[in-house]
């Protein structure tokens, strides 16, 4: 009887362990299937990076910076004209690798690129002229090369044009720095403020700026050296329509009637703009003179 009883027991247990084991695989094959399902969805979900003008980061951060970047969730960030030393830079949220090149003069200029992976290279360098101003930052990540870029006005303080020279020396110098990076095999992206409309469907009054620093014909034709080298308009190969800008005069009712200019670019290299899957202007967005501007990619982008 007890053996009968143990070999019940036995059998009992026996017939309970495994129903229970099987349960405890399966609860683990589920959970692990959830995990693989997450990370899939994770690699499958495009990489973002998105480009702002902040017109000062504290000021945009007291607008709701950190709420945008929350509901945005992207991958990448480059800012330009910050105005901030790196102790002077706003809470913006847990989680990010923050690259800056601040400008030598306080409240001035400079640029910065937000991610959430490390980078794995970082320049700050292009020449001694355009570093002191903050004009420039390049970040790597594998075989994607990301350049913040504030590129200068031609106006001088009293509208002379007397910055044109420089204006022009910056395109040429930063043209010659990313296209010695091509060489290297990297898929380059440019996002910033290029100070230039390229096109009159760029503007929204072109002839009465023909002449005013942004539209003249001798920067368009600096700018159209970067396309003559290979890099593309992100934003013009998904979306032909006319009326879509980034920047409005801060004068009253300027922005409300969208009497603006398309001077924020993301340019891509013929190599990483087979990755881009999509481009967005998000006008809708405030804190700045400027509105946020960005593309989408496939993230094998940075797969070597």
């Amino acid at each position: 009887m007890a053996r009968a009883v143990a070999g019940l027991g036995g059998v009992w247990v026996k017939l309970y362990a495994v129903p229970v084991r099987r349960a405890r695989f399966a609860a683990a094959a589920e959970l692990d299937a959830a995990v693989a399902l997450g990370h899939l969805r994770r690699c499958m979900r495009p990489l973002k990076l998105l480009s702002w003008n902040v017109n000062g980061i504290r000021a945009c951060a007291r607008k709701g910076m950190r709420n945008w970047l929350q509901q945005q969730a992207p991958d990448i960030v480059c800012v330009q004209e910050v105005r901030a030393l790196p102790e002077q830079w706003p809470d913006l949220g847990a989680g990010w690798q923050v690259y800056r090149a601040p400008a030598e003069k306080k409240g001035y200029s400079g640029v910065a690129i937000m991610s959430r992976q490390p980078a794995d290279e970082v320049q700050r360098l292009l020449a001694p002229q355009f570093d002191r101003e903050g004009r420039m930052l390049l970040a790597r990540f594998g075989r994607l090369l990301v350049c913040s870029a504030y590129f200068p006005k031609g106006d001088g303080p009293n509208r002379d044009m007397s910055r044109l020279p420089y204006k022009f020396a910056f395109y040429r110098a930063l043209l010659a720095a990313l296209r010695n990076w091509r060489r290297r095999g990297l898929r380059v992206v440019c996002a910033g403020d290029y100070n230039t409309a390229r096109s009159p469907i760029d503007l929204a009054r072109p002839a009465a700026n023909k002449n005013n620093s942004g539209f003249r014909s001798d920067e368009r034709q600096v700018l159209e050296e970067w396309f003559d080298a290979g890099f593309l308009d992100t934003f013009r190969a998904f979306d032909k329509r006319p009326e879509m800008y980034t920047w409005w005069s801060q004068r009253q009712g300027v922005r409300a009637r969208n009497v603006g200019w398309r001077i924020d670019y993301v340019l891509a290299s013929r190599a990483a703009m087979r990755f881009v899957t999509g481009a967005s202007i998000q006008s809708q967005v405030l804190g700045s003179d400027h509105c946020p501007v960005g593309i989408t990619l496939d993230r094998s982008i940075v797969e070597r």
